[in-house]
């Protein structure tokens, strides 16, 4: 179960959640998570990939690739949110063990 901690933008002070651990929406929704966050390039990236993949496997190549997204995406997602300027805004144990479980450094 993917366990979620709070990042505050440093100069909006807007907050979003993201999570670490494996992504069983991912899993079973495909990239529809992506649009539902707001990354909308991946969204349309991942359908067009998973399509060419599905064509060119008959769908085998397609479900393989979204078992190994669904245990990267929410690590992506969070690193693409600390790079656009979010810090960690969570409980002191909440953060070290997302650091721990990313491998991040005490950058952010």
């Amino acid at each position: 179960m993917p366990r979620p901690v709070i990042l505050r933008h440093r100069d909006s002070g807007l907050t979003r959640t993201a999570y670490f651990g494996f992504s069983w929406t991912t899993l079973f929704f495909g990239f529809f998570p992506a649009l539902f966050r707001g990354d909308y390039l991946t969204f349309i990236g991942g359908v067009v990939i998973y399509v060419i993949l599905a064509a060119w496997s008959y769908g085998i190549m397609a479900v393989l690739a979204s078992i190994v997204w669904a245990f990267l995406y929410n690590k992506y997602h969070a690193s693409r949110l600390l790079e656009r300027g979010y810090m960690f805004a969570d409980t002191a144990d909440r953060v070290a063990e997302a650091k721990a479980r990313w491998r991040i450094v005490d950058e952010y």
